[in-house]
């Protein structure tokens, strides 16, 4: 039985990645438009096609008497990563409900066009595996949580998988419809879960249970040493009659908040604990219980507020009216004056030089035009030494990157430029002294030797299957990419441990995130925390399916949708995501542990630096918060941030509307760009503390 697939895909998914094909109906590529077409029909008329197989699609052009018209120039476009189409077949790509859209046009009249519904089934399920998702072993008067897969026969999984539970002899154990096993007694037993009539099975010896004590060891080392957002760790040690540890004994883990004051309406569960990991959202007097069969032990922990808040300055402003501003990078020339590089839209392939030596008086000293409608990115090398331009819709197609030598500031000098490969266009680059990582056309990264930027050679690249990439950062010769639905990628580009090199970089592994929109990437080494957080970040041009989608289209005279490209139009754009952060120091287990979520605002570029995140939301503002210390659960809720400024001007590009595309702390003041209003700086002032 092949299985249908039980969600569709986004409408705006569709419209932001299209892939498009012209054909020819009868064979021929002569005609570019036709007077004679009164409609285009599909064959058949809607598609079900297996993920991984195809099916025929042919799309005709036909005359008023139905005969087919040879020679019509049919313009057929599909999702990217979702639908293939190609010599009047489609390829199911990705399970879900999708669309084929076919448009002819026709001399002085309007164009026609069709859409084809295709049904994209996964494949039918193979195996079942079960594993334990829980630590330990199964004791009698203990529980257990299993987890289980289903893969098709290429080995892929399919997702979210509803599987039936069930057990050999529920005297022994019985198992819920959620994969957790109690046992009861002791004896054998196997646990199975069903889908699509396809079993797996897990099984246990149940023995009775050893344990006669349970006690806890760890937490704070004092009754007011935790904070809300500070994570505490328990070890829950069970013996026997003779005081041996048994060390397999599984351990469930719960905790309470006490609520004071009965004007709190919200839940009693103000934190959450995971495996002995405790974090408090809100501060309160929380009870922990680790249980063990018939053993509990418990304690009691006090969380403080974390009482970061801290006031924001404006400081200066470099004020933008007549293009919108892109990305930016702020750094000290060799001339020892402090500059700030920032990219453009709507102003003809510009880049602008800022002096911001005097952060309260940024001042535009030069500005530089290159061939592309859109510089999406700057960056400078860590040396000062040169600059890279991103360039996209290069009016001859062959976009690339153009290398500037910053030797002679306040002018920007031309040191060469680099296209080849690089020509359906670069949105983002990372640079070293001696390489740069240029993304190309979204599809890969190339990396070029810029020892000599007056001739940058090719190197290298690594384009990672069957994946979309936006962003690439590069940290002790491993290059982490942001790679939308794939997630994150990690590739060893000169570290070593997986053999790889700068001339030869080798996969690593990747690592899929849940919302499928993995933007932005920043890995951090926490000195405070002892690990490695990689930061990912969401980018979700919409509020599709939430309370609250955003501004309606039709607002009286507000009418006009505002135009992400153009910058022109009366309503703002809306957005949703987060930043999401894992675990990295094993790259081959990462964990996610934490995220940074505003729910009603979607996170854009961001930094990280001493212990602190700056995090450009778009219509949400600036935002800094306080990193520090192990990471767990969602930042936002455990009053880490510390301040937040929204940068909307009556004068800007468009006026009174925030939208802040990166943010980069330089020299005691954090720099930001908004694509609306320019270039801004503004400084955290130091906290301030009760007099005693």
């Amino acid at each position: 039985m092949i299985a249908r697939p039980s969600f569709t895909t986004s409408a705006t998914r569709f419209a932001l990645a299209l892939t498009g094909l012209l054909v020819a109906a009868g064979g021929s590529s002569e005609l570019s438009a036709q007077t004679g077409a009164v409609r285009l029909e599909a064959r058949p008329e809607r598609v079900q096609v297996v993920q991984g197989e195809s099916a025929a699609l042919e799309i005709v052009a036909v005359d008023a008497a139905g005969a087919p018209i040879p020679g019509a120039a049919i313009r057929v476009v599909a999702a990217r990563g979702a639908l293939r189409w190609a010599d009047d077949q489609v390829e199911g790509l990705e399970a879900g409900l999708h669309q084929v859209f076919a448009t002819l046009a026709r001399d002085g009249q309007e164009p026609l066009t069709l859409e084809v519904p295709v049904t994209v089934d996964y494949p039918a399920i193979a195996s079942v595996e079960v594993a334990a998702a829980d630590d330990g072993r199964l004791y009698a008067g203990t529980t257990l949580r299993l987890d289980a897969v289903a893969r098709h026969g290429d080995g892929s999984v399919r997702p979210e998988m509803r599987f039936e539970w069930s057990s050999s002899d529920p005297a022994v154990a019985s198992v819920d419809p959620f994969g957790s096993v109690t046992a009861h007694s002791p004896g054998s037993v196997s646990i199975e879960a069903q889908a699509e009539g396809v079993e797996g099975a897990m099984p246990f010896s149940v023995e009775a249970f050893p344990a006669t004590a349970l006690r806890l060891e760890g937490g704070p080392s004092s009754a007011d040493a935790t904070r809300t957002g500070d994570v505490v760790r328990w070890t829950a040690v069970a013996t026997d009659a003779s005081g041996r540890t048994i060390d397999d004994l599984p351990v469930s883990w719960t905790q309470s908040l006490e609520v004071a004051d009965t004007t709190f309406t919200g839940g009693a569960a103000g934190g959450q604990i995971r495996d002995g990991a405790f974090v408090a959202d809100v501060p309160g007097l929380y009870t922990v219980v680790a249980s063990a069969g018939p053993l509990t032990a418990r304690t009691s922990i006090r969380a403080e507020p974390r009482d970061v808040v801290r006031e924001l300055e404006v400081v200066g402003h470099g004020l933008t009216q007549n293009y919108r501003t892109t990305d930016l990078w702020v750094f000290e020339g060799q001339n020892g004056r402090d500059y700030a590089l920032t990219g453009s839209k709507v102003a003809d392939g510009h880049t602008f030089l800022f002096d911001v030596t005097d952060p309260a008086n940024p001042v535009k000293v030069d500005s530089l035009q290159v061939n592309g409608r859109t510089v999406n990115d700057v960056k400078v090398s860590p040396d000062g030494r040169y600059a890279a331009i991103s360039r996209e819709g290069a009016s001859d197609r062959r976009n690339g990157v153009v290398l500037v030598d910053l030797a002679h500031l306040p002018e920007l000098r031309v040191a060469s430029t680099f296209d080849e490969g690089l020509t359906g266009g670069v949105h983002n680059m990372f640079a070293t002294d001696d390489y740069l990582f240029a993304l190309s056309n979204g599809d890969k990264y190339m990396i070029l030797d810029v020892t000599d930027i007056y001739a940058p050679t090719y190197v290298s690249e690594y384009d990672h299957p069957n994946s979309r990439i936006h962003d690439v950062w590069v940290y002790d010769g491993i290059a982490y990419s942001a790679e939308w639905g794939t997630g994150i990628v990690v590739v060893d580009v000169g570290n070593g441990r997986w053999g790889g090199s700068i001339d030869d970089p080798v996969y690593v592994t990747s690592f899929p995130l849940p919302t499928g929109a993995t933007h932005a990437i920043f890995p951090y080494y926490s000195e405070s925390a002892g690990k490695m957080y990689l930061f990912a970040g969401d980018e979700i041009m919409n509020r599709s399916g939430l309370a609250w989608a955003g501004y309606p289209r039709s607002m009286g005279s507000y009418s006009s949708q505002y135009d992400p490209e153009t910058g022109l139009g009366g309503i703002p754009l809306t957005t949703t995501g987060y930043i999401q952060v894992i675990d990295f120091t094993d790259p081959e287990s990462p964990e996610m542990v934490a995220r940074y979520e505003v729910s009603e605002f979607g996170t854009h570029n961001f930094w990280i630096e001493d212990d602190v995140l700056y995090a450009a939301y778009y219509e949400g503002g600036v935002r800094t918060v306080d990193v520090s210390g192990e990471l767990m659960g969602n930042l936002y809720t455990q009053g880490r941030e510390m301040a937040v400024f929204k940068s909307a001007h009556p004068e800007g590009y468009t006026a009174n509307a925030t939208m802040v595309w990166g943010a980069q702390p330089f020299k005691g003041h954090i720099f930001f760009s908004d694509t609306n209003s320019g270039l801004w700086s503004v400084r955290l002032l130091p906290k301030r503390r009760p007099i005693s």
